[in-house]
Formats: structure tokens, C-alpha cells, sequence
């Protein structure tokens, strides 16, 4: 299991905006083979989180390459205010 996880900074003034973008866009995301589950967080200082679970990193990377995404990802870039930063995060396994 890979989760995703992506640091956006929103311009104040469109964080609303952006959010109801994400809520109409979130069933494409979570529809794409592969994903288990995506969401959208929010801090109290208006910093916005999208977290991701995936099958595997060959899952997130045929998303990533597909005209969905890049449709998605260039709408999603107007909003931003700073730039993106992404981690892709694996379960460490118990002992």
C-alpha cells in the first residue's frame, strides 16, 4: 500500500473555490484504478492536503500519466499561491 500525500498552498482568496473544485473532481480521482481512497484536509492556517491511498506506486504513476490527472493537476495549479509538495509514504511492516 502506497499513501500520497500532497501539500498545496492555496491563495486565500480562492480557497473556497478550490475547494468545491476538489469536491467536483474527487470521483474521478477515487475511481481510477488503483486508488483506495482519496480526501481532502485543510489545517487551521489554510494550508490544503490531498491524502491518497494506492494499490502501489505503479498505480499512482499510470494516474499521474494520464490525461485525467493532467487535466485535473493544470486546473488545480491556478489556485496555488506556493509551490507543491508531495510525499509518497510506505507502511513500515511490523516485526
Amino acid at each position: 500500500m502506497l499513501t500520497r500525500i500532497v501539500k498545496l498552498t492555496i491563495a486565500t482568496e480562492k480557497a473556497s473555490e478550490f475547494e468545491h473544485f476538489f469536491k467536483e473532481h474527487k470521483h474521478i480521482i477515487q475511481s481510477f484504478e488503483g486508488c483506495n481512497h482519496v480526501e481532502l484536509l485543510k489545517s487551521k492556517d489554510q494550508l490544503f492536503f490531498t491524502y491518497s491511498l494506492w494499490k502501489n506506486e505503479r498505480f499512482l504513476e499510470s494516474y499521474r500519466h494520464s490525461k485525467e490527472f493532467n487535466k485535473i493537476w493544470n486546473e488545480t495549479k491556478t489556485f496555488f499561491s506556493g509551490k507543491p509538495e508531495a510525499w509518497s509514504l510506505y507502511q513500515i511492516e511490523d516485526e
